[in-house]
């Protein structure tokens, strides 16, 4: 099954390290939605959009990248990173709009430093840990099937 992830890892690299860990030892092409504006997914079977929650919603660079890029009718995942709670119904919409077929979604906090959090020192510190990331694989496996 050819596999892409579109992703946007600002901060602490949360999302990054999600990505990584499913990209290892699987065939999965991974695309910085922040370094490249397009790309042709319809060559991929499953197409995943991944991202930190900045203000409640994808970060826009992956938003602005679902909304120009993604084909008709494509197979999607979300996964996200987050401080506070998960939330897709940014980029949800944006499939839905694409008539998309949603597969799943994978979400576990993420070390966060911002705004009032930096001083405290941040908060979910050590997140993703090894464990979310096992989960993130496994999350991932279960699409393949």
């Amino acid at each position: 099954m050819r596999t892409a992830i579109v992703y946007q890892s600002i901060h602490h690299g949360n999302t990054k390290k999600l990505v990584d860990a499913i990209a290892q030892g699987h065939d999965v092409d991974l695309i910085d939605a922040g370094a490249q504006k397009q790309a042709d997914l319809g060559q991929y079977d499953l197409i995943g959009f991944a991202s930190g929650i900045y203000g409640w919603r994808f970060h826009r660079n992956v938003l602005e990248f679902a909304r120009n890029n993604l084909p008709q009718g494509k197979r999607v995942f979300f996964l996200c990173t987050y401080g506070g709670r998960a939330n897709t119904k940014s980029i949800a919409a944006v499939a839905r709009e694409k008539s998309a077929v949603v597969a799943g979604e994978f979400g576990c906090r993420g070390y966060d430093t911002f705004g009032p959090f930096k001083l405290i020192g941040g908060i979910a510190k050590g997140r993703p840990s090894q464990a979310d990331l096992e989960n993130a694989r496994r999350f991932f496996q279960g699409l393949c099937r």
